[in-house]
């Protein structure tokens, strides 16, 4: 970044907190704020499982569901404006004609994918439940689950990443992630009956593409393997466009502390990858990728002797 880079920044940044103290909320050089973001995924959050709330009293049935899609759209219709703003801005191109149009349209577009994404996480929710055996119901699954706010809210953020809303679905994803310790890129495209179980430490990459009925346990990577590709103006190459994260296909399982790299590296439909192991190139189907048992010394606590135990 040069230095008119961050001079332009950092102008950016005393602009918004010149209108935050002026009380001016129409300005345009506010920008996307991460508390209304934060609001934005707890109400969606509560729109999808009714079991969170209760509608108060006197409300008729559904209405508290209404009310927090009517805060949804007011305050993502005007975070997608800041956002989109600031990146005009920050980009140097000019901002979209009809902004708040522009916003209302994303907004329209989301709202007809709901039940889609309504339909994954009742899948997710079912894969937890059928590959679980601590799981004693769904309600537990739902109250108690950690994978369940990151890769509900992650799903919701890939839409908006695939209609280019700028900075919004990271923040997203960034919210979820610091309640859960669980890291998923917005641009991560993941198929349904998804379950991350334990999950602290979990993290998937921008370009990650993960099939259908996929399980990872705790402290698992798909990460960038050498990402530093570059264009011809010797610039990053950045986004989808730069592969840089693993597939995993259908039925994949990937137990702790497992680490997949790499843009090229393929796992195989219905295959296995053994906790701790280390993988840069791709497997094929059926296959069970383990490390060889590591040898063990033991000390006798009584006679203070060394035993070997599990070597090769």
């Amino acid at each position: 970044m040069s230095a008119d880079d961050l001079k332009c920044l950092a102008q950016e940044f005393r602009a918004d907190l010149d209108v935050q103290l002026a009380g001016d909320e129409s300005s345009e050089f506010n920008l996307p704020r991460r508390d209304a973001v934060a609001t934005i995924c707890r109400r969606y959050l509560e729109v999808l499982f009714p079991i969170y709330f209760l509608s108060r009293e006197g409300d008729a049935p559904g209405a508290t569901a209404c009310r927090y899609l009517e805060e949804i759209h007011d305050l993502l219709t005007s975070q997608i404006c800041r956002a989109v703003g600031f990146e005009s801005r920050r980009s140097g191109k000019p901002a979209p004609a009809h902004l708040g149009d522009c916003a209302e349209e994303v907004h329209r577009k989301l709202l007809s994918q709901l039940p889609d994404l309504a339909h994954l996480l009742a899948t997710d929710i079912e894969a937890a439940y059928h590959n679980d055996p601590a799981a004693g119901n769904v309600e537990e699954i739902l109250l108690g689950y950690p994978f369940i706010e990151p890769v509900t809210i992650q799903r919701l953020a890939h839409r908006l990443y695939l209609l280019d809303v700028p900075f919004i679905p990271r923040m997203m994803t960034e919210i979820a992630h610091s309640h859960t310790g669980i890291d998923i890129h917005p641009g991560a495209s993941i198929g349904e009956s998804f379950f991350i179980d334990h999950g602290t430490g979990v993290v998937i990459g921008e370009t990650s593409i993960i099939g259908n009925k996929v399980t990872l346990y705790h402290g698992v990577t798909l990460g960038a393997f050498n990402p530093l590709s570059k264009d011809e103006d010797g610039q990053l190459r950045r986004g989808q466009s730069n592969k840089r994260h693993p597939t995993l296909e259908d039925h994949v399982t990937v137990y702790p502390n497992a680490t997949i790299l790499g843009g090229d590296t393929h796992i195989g439909h219905h295959s296995v990858v053994g906790g701790n192991v280390w993988l840069t190139h791709s497997v094929a189907p059926y296959s069970r990728v383990i490390v060889k048992d590591p040898e063990l010394f033991i000390v006798n606590a009584g006679d203070q002797s060394w035993s070997l135990y599990g070597g090769i």
